[in-house]
């Protein structure tokens, strides 16, 4: 995702001094970080996997990245 201006209450808000990112946002990025985003719209099984690619030091960083490993992958709005 070319790097944008963030909008607040449409990409993220704040709770508790913390940025929480949308679903809308995750979606317009293109792919899981598996960062275990609470917002994310990526199937569980995904998830799972990038965050144990995470936790592994090998972190999902570009949605190029993510469909080489996992295809195009729809994801409901």
């Amino acid at each position: 995702m070319a790097r944008a201006e963030l909008k607040e209450n449409v990409d993220y808000y704040i709770e508790n001094g913390l940025y929480v990112f949308t679903a809308d946002y995750h979606r317009r990025r293109g792919y899981c970080c598996g960062s275990r985003c609470r917002h994310c719209p990526y199937p569980k099984e995904i998830q799972a996997q990038t965050v144990q690619l995470r936790l592994e030091g090998r972190p999902i960083k570009t949605k190029e990245e993510f469909e080489a490993r996992f295809g195009a992958v729809l994801v409901q709005p």
